[in-house]
């Protein structure tokens, strides 16, 4: 299972965020001193995520994301506030080797589609983050019609092979992980590489969602909150 930390950004600083909610932020420190010990301790991949830029409908933190690209060697994939073709080529100047679109696949179908054949399935990851069956989108602000099994089979058909689902209601929760979403977009789409994200609590969540044929796993507030012991987690995962 592929083992990928968060780094969630506001004003520069690592935050998290309790089912998305702006009101309910915890600020846990600094956003490259947490991506150099990820690296430090072995972890190759990170999901970053531009709070601010989610907010405003635009990039905001390029310089954070420019800063952790060029002094670490993690594979970094960014999204919040991507929203224009200037947005995503600044991401990508600024050392991004994937990114994560979401509303603009919700909103604005053809220029998802311009992005995916100019940069390739490989570069652009499917954000699919879910409320109640529909996607929700513009920093979890808005829920759309979308409902997820038909948005992502449209988006699968048009040659996406990433797609990062979370289950808004488990995000910054420490819940547990909605496997039972997950498992059924596994049986819909067995050849999918999904990302799961929300809710994740402790090393047995991982498990849980390993031992469930999810291919990787987005985490966060249980690193900062202490309650993953992110050494000995990836002594037992192949990240």
């Amino acid at each position: 299972m592929q083992l990928i930390p968060a780094i969630d950004i506001i004003d520069g600083q690592c935050v998290r965020l309790t089912k998305g909610d702006y009101d309910q932020k915890t600020v846990y420190g600094e956003p490259l001193q947490m991506a150099r010990e990820f690296e430090r301790l072995g972890y190759r991949r990170l999901h970053v995520v531009d709070l601010d830029g989610a907010k405003s409908r635009h990039i905001v933190n390029v310089d954070t994301l420019r800063a952790i690209t060029s002094e670490t060697s993690l594979v970094v994939d960014f999204g919040g506030g991507l929203k224009t073709d200037d947005d995503i080529g600044r991401a990508f100047e600024a050392g991004a080797s994937m990114v994560t679109v979401g509303s603009v696949a919700v909103t604005q179908p053809e220029l998802f589609g311009q992005w995916l054949r100019k940069y390739g399935p490989e570069r652009i990851i499917l954000g699919a983050d879910v409320r109640q069956g529909r996607i929700s989108i513009n920093g979890w602000k808005e829920d759309s019609a979308e409902e997820l099994l038909p948005f992502l089979r449209k988006y699968i058909d048009m040659g996406v092979t990433n797609v990062l689902c979370t289950e808004i209601s488990k995000d910054g929760t420490l819940s547990g992980p909605a496997i039972h979403l997950y498992k059924e977009v596994m049986a819909a789409y067995p050849d999918l590489h999904l990302i799961a994200s929300g809710g994740v609590s402790s090393e047995a969540d991982i498990q849980a969602l390993s031992d469930a044929g999810i291919p990787a796993v987005v985490f966060g507030k249980a690193i900062y909150e202490g309650r993953i012991d992110l050494a000995r987690l990836i002594q037992s995962h192949r990240c």
